[in-house]
């Protein structure tokens, strides 16, 4: 790996923690319900792509792997928590 690579993954991780602690931020601290679920939403893509970035780093197939299934939950979870802050339920 060159060190251009690998000093542009590690900016890349530690940049990506921090928005990982702001979207965290946003879930605590957000007035209304509609500001959790988009920092859930913010969370979830930041935990994405930052298992994407220790996949590349380390060359091992499980981090691509955990972020298709971090990917996956996370659309699911925020399709489910939108759906119940519209209509009250989940399923109908």
């Amino acid at each position: 790996m060159s060190q251009l690579l690998s000093y542009s993954l590690l900016a890349a991780q530690l940049l990506l923690g921090l928005a990982i602690g702001c979207g965290a931020f946003r879930i605590l601290a957000g007035p209304r319900a509609q500001d959790r679920v988009l920092g859930f939403d913010t969370v979830s893509v930041n935990a994405m792509l930052l298992l994407l970035t220790f996949g590349i780093r380390s060359g091992e197939a499980l981090y691509f792997e955990a972020a298709l299934a971090v990917a996956l939950f996370g659309f699911v979870g925020t399709v489910a928590f939108a759906k119940f802050l519209l209509r009250g339920e989940v399923i109908e």
